[in-house]
């Protein structure tokens, strides 16, 4: 099955506006709870499971002169995954 992009929004923020973003997902994984994703018309409820699978990515992309820097961060999961162990950001 292809991919479908349930809900996708890009513009750039402040880092503590990202901060606040990255928090309140923390706190609602934190909880147990579903996190409700919205920006203008768009909006989708996800419910992660107790452990999905958590990846972080660091990327280069492009030429030299047209060089981009990315950090991603994706949760994914599938009913019956086990968890690898913890992971740190410092």
């Amino acid at each position: 099955m292809p991919e479908e992009v349930l809900f996708e929004t890009e513009r750039k923020q402040s880092r503590a506006e990202i901060a606040d973003t990255l928090r309140a997902v923390a706190d609602k994984l934190d909880a147990g709870e579903s996190i409700t994703l919205s920006a203008g018309n768009q909006s989708v409820d996800m419910d992660p499971p107790a452990n999905p699978t958590f990846e972080i990515k660091a990327e280069r992309e492009g030429t030299e002169s047209n060089e981009e820097l990315s950090i991603e961060f994706e949760l994914e999961w599938k009913p019956g995954e086990s968890d690898d162990g913890p992971v740190s950001i410092e």
